[in-house]
């Protein structure tokens, strides 16, 4: 099976990503997208992500019985920190029968000759690119026997815009999943938390 990875930390998942993950699954070169939720790394400060557990049940929340969709956690149980190279070994070990490509935007792509191991990912795995406006796709990639540069449906939507509805009470609903919404909204998630005041 040809499964297309989509990393990322879904800190929540909205609909921007469920339309790059839906637009990828339709293509003829690829029988699943895999949603790969990125582990908090214990080394770097918590901020506002969420616990991984619940951005992997936000995931599955958001993609229910899609068929051609998964959630995955394969990355919680690797060492820290998470290298693309390491999942990948990881996942050819765990099922050779299945062919992984990357998927990602053209502004992760700009940065790609940085990544560990970078020339040995490009040979050994297809890279699929979505556009993001203002951010073209670099000239040493663009013409590589695998990396395949799609122009697919985007929408201007970040988890850190959905995060900052929530944090001051203003209305996030559609722009993620019903079930997402209903989940986020009866939960404390991305909440701001409550300082007792002095007495």
């Amino acid at each position: 099976m040809r499964i297309g990875l989509f990393f990322g930390s879904f800190n929540p998942v909205h609909v921007g990503h469920l339309i790059i993950a839906n637009h990828l699954s339709s293509l003829d070169s690829l029988d699943q997208v895999w949603m790969v939720i990125s582990p908090q790394n214990p080394f770097k400060k918590k901020q506002s992500l969420a616990n991984n557990y619940d951005r992997l049940h936000l995931v599955r929340l958001a993609i229910a019985d899609h068929p051609k969709l998964r959630a995955s956690d394969i990355e919680f149980d690797l060492p820290t920190p998470s290298y693309t190279i390491h999942t990948l070994a990881y996942l050819n070990e765990k099922y050779p029968q299945h062919d992984f490509s990357l998927i990602m935007g053209s502004d992760n792509l700009k940065n790609f000759h940085k990544w560990k191991n970078a020339e040995h990912i490009i040979a050994h795995h297809d890279i699929y690119v979505y556009q993001r406006p203002n951010a073209p796709p670099p000239t040493r990639w663009i013409d590589h026997p695998r990396v395949h540069i799609l122009h697919a449906p985007l929408l201007d939507i970040s988890s850190s815009y959905i995060r900052r509805l929530i944090a001051e009470d203003i209305s996030f609903r559609y722009l993620v999943t019903e079930p997402v919404y209903e989940y986020i909204a009866g939960s404390n998630m991305y909440k701001p938390k409550q300082t007792k005041e002095s007495p």
